[in-house]
């Protein structure tokens, strides 16, 4: 079934026990190559499709150093699409859960500008934000485009984490202080609080669960942190309104595609 099937197995464990999971390599580099130069078009408001992303979160008079995030740029451009959709993301993710489906409902363009504290990201599950469109198994893929080292605002896993729960409380997406959410948030008894930093090279990919805590510190390099959140579903899904922006299109690939059906 997957790409990896010679140490899916040994994958298939790390991810039971931490809650998100790694893969090396899985982009080309000709299309790490022409990708760049298509998300700083999308970016300056420069449509190839002729189709607007869903929403843009920041504007000219916000600091330089702001996180620049565009909800749904695959709309907008075909390279980009060609890269949220790539084969080799659908079967890590298939081999991963043992899947026989998996289809992208959502994709976010994520560019963290260097030299400051504006994209610091704070501790939060995915799922807290996802309630009111998903139930099952719902998870999100992120994509390195340019190399995370430790210097850049890697993001940073809570091991174990997504088997405490889901947490009803308001995410801490928004909020830049790690210490006081980190007091704020309910844990099981004994449980550790081991943050884990994802470092990758472009190209690579990590996925995680939709209840797996983490977060992201300020982009201290001289290099913008380059990404996309690619978020996915698998059979084992269900919408519960399929009127959102995000479940309203499922039958549509052209919005909404299938990435891997076995």
């Amino acid at each position: 079934m997957s790409l990896f099937a010679k140490d899916i197995a040994q994958k298939r464990s790390l991810f039971d026990r931490d809650g998100f999971c790694l893969f090396r390599g899985l982009i080309p580099l000709d299309l790490l190559t022409r990708v760049v130069s298509r998300m700083d078009a999308v970016v300056s408001g420069e449509y190839e499709s002729g189709v607007s992303p869903h929403a843009v979160h920041f504007s000219s008079d916000d600091p330089v150093d702001k996180l620049r995030k565009i909800d749904q740029p695959h709309l907008s451009d075909s390279v980009i699409f060609e890269l949220i959709s790539h084969e080799n993301i659908g079967r890590a993710i298939a081999g991963l859960l043992n899947a026989k489906f998996v289809q992208v409902w959502a994709t976010q363009l994520l560019i963290k500008p260097p030299g400051g504290m504006a994209g610091h990201i704070g501790w939060h599950q995915d799922m807290q934000h996802w309630t009111t469109w998903w139930r099952g198994e719902v998870g999100t893929f992120w994509v390195a485009i340019s190399n995370v080292s430790e210097d850049c605002g890697p993001m940073q896993f809570i091991r174990g984490s997504h088997k405490w729960g889901l947490n009803e409380n308001s995410s801490f997406f928004s909020d830049a202080d790690h210490a006081m959410q980190r007091k704020a948030i309910p844990k099981p008894p004994k449980s550790n609080w081991e943050e884990i930093p994802m470092l990758m090279s472009g190209g690579d990919g990590s996925f995680h669960h939709r209840f797996t805590y983490h977060g992201s510190g300020s982009n201290l390099s001289s290099e913008p942190r380059r990404s996309f959140a690619i978020h996915v579903r698998t059979e084992r899904s269900e919408a519960v309104d399929e009127k959102s922006v995000y479940t309203a299109h499922l039958s549509d690939e052209g919005v909404c595609p299938v990435i891997y059906q076995a």
